[in-house]
């Protein structure tokens, strides 16, 4: 038996993917959720063989969701107009249904799930990550993991971020975040109005930036509101005078 979780926050299309179940016996729903963060937890917790995800979801969407599961089980993504996402799943080989879809379509996704599965491919959704960090959009907000805790952290609360190894620390005003992203990452998904680069270990807010400060001979430091003090490199200068009108 396939055990499988479906993680929709619409009835009907949960009910429409348990009827087409019907046509195959082999696959065991053992839990639908109607949101991102109890498919989360269901997820980690239950690690099922495959996952039926939506994408456009309440409190987690199914591409934040992927960034912090432990468990990497086969995914039927589901979407009703998210052009990226159809190019990257094309891309990297990974099943999608295309709202509204067919039973025949429904059962060509199965099909293409238990290859998966037989071939015990379990890159891809790493796969499917990296392609959409390629995507030029901005973001708003940003997902991190605290121990057992999730986060939804809004890019508002974001002072500066610092690379550390793999990883970037994230500050807020009151708090600090680890997340296993790139600066090059940030600094190319941040609101570029809002956010510059200022050394090849720092991305800071503009608006956090409370003085600009000679510190040796051509070498400048920036202090920020909290009294944060952060190095300036040569490269980071040109952009940060650009950006303050200095």
């Amino acid at each position: 038996m396939i055990k499988a979780i479906i993680v929709e926050d619409e009835k009907l299309a949960r009910e429409l993917i348990k009827n087409y179940l019907m046509d195959h016996p082999d696959i065991q729903i053992t839990g639908e959720y109607e949101d991102g963060f109890s498919g989360l937890k269901a997820i980690n917790e239950f690690k099922p063989d495959l996952v039926f995800l939506d994408i456009q979801m309440p409190k987690l969407t199914g591409f934040e969701m992927l960034e912090v599961l432990d468990h990497k089980p086969s995914i039927i993504f589901i979407t009703a107009f998210d052009q990226y996402a159809i190019k990257a799943f094309e891309m990297n080989a990974v099943d999608y249904l295309l709202k509204p879809y067919s039973r025949e379509r429904f059962s060509l996704a199965i099909t293409k799930a238990r290859e998966r599965l037989d071939s015990g491919d379990v890159d891809i959704t790493d796969k499917l990550i990296h392609h959409m960090d390629k995507q030029p959009e901005s973001i708003h907000r940003i997902i991190v993991r605290s121990r057992s805790k999730i986060h939804v952290l809004p890019v508002d609360e974001l002072c500066y971020i610092k690379a550390e190894d793999d990883y970037v620390m994230l500050y807020t005003r009151d708090n600090k975040f680890l997340k296993q992203k790139t600066m090059r990452y940030f600094e190319s998904h941040l609101p570029p109005e809002d956010f510059v680069r200022i050394h090849r270990s720092y991305i800071v807010r503009l608006n956090e930036i409370s003085q600009m400060q000679l510190y040796e001979k051509d070498s400048y430091i920036v202090i920020l509101k909290d009294g944060t003090k952060l190095p300036v490199s040569k490269g980071g200068l040109p952009r940060l005078k650009s950006m303050l009108d200095f």
